[in-house]
């Protein structure tokens, strides 16, 4: 009788493992390469995107995904660059890995990307126009050319910039991302 119920308890523990270990545990970390470029410009809200994964997806020693299995993501956010202000900003999540050939739905924390600041550039293009309007205008007018100069430069850099000003938020092919499961994922 006693031995009856050992052999119980050691299948039922058995059980619990395989079962613990068909299951992506919210706080797994997810290293993907992705496919192709993501630019905040062309990319939209609920847009898909596929990627790979780096190293292999393992759950208590057991792999459950090889590296290079396929990954799919979307994007959560998009916001392409002003030209002056707001550079460009992307969000992405993962949604599904594929695990014994079957796609299994996975939920993930996002990943921020946001393009370069304007401030630095803008300040170079506008300034510099100023300061070489300033120059001109004091040479060919005097003072009130000066004045006049460093008017029509800053205008003339302010319109250099909104032309040139856009920096959008870009993940490039091939990026390695990290990202998080955020809930445990049932593998079916």
């Amino acid at each position: 009788m006693l031995g009856r119920k050992f052999k119980i308890a050691s299948l039922l523990l058995v059980l619990t493992l395989v079962a613990a270990a068909e299951t992506i545990p919210a706080g797994t970390h997810v290293t993907v390469r992705t496919n192709s470029t993501l630019n905040s410009a062309t990319a939209r809200s609920g847009q898909s995107f596929n990627a790979n994964l780096v190293r292999d997806l393992t759950v208590n020693g057991q792999t459950l995904a090889k590296a290079g299995s396929p990954v799919k993501g979307k994007v959560t956010y998009a916001k392409s660059s002003g030209r002056l202000h707001v550079p460009g900003q992307l969000t992405l999540r993962l949604t599904a890995v594929e695990i014994n050939g079957k796609m299994t739905p996975i939920t993930t924390g996002g990943f921020f990307a946001k393009g370069r600041s304007h401030t630095k550039s803008n300040v170079v293009k506008i300034g510099g126009g100023a300061a070489a309007g300033a120059l001109i205008g004091g040479l060919v007018g005097g003072g009130k050319g000066a004045g006049i100069g460093a008017l029509a430069g800053a205008g003339a850099g302010t319109g250099v910039a909104a032309a040139t000003g856009k920096q959008e938020a870009v993940v490039p092919a091939e990026t390695a991302i990290t990202f998080t499961t955020k809930t445990n994922a049932t593998v079916k």
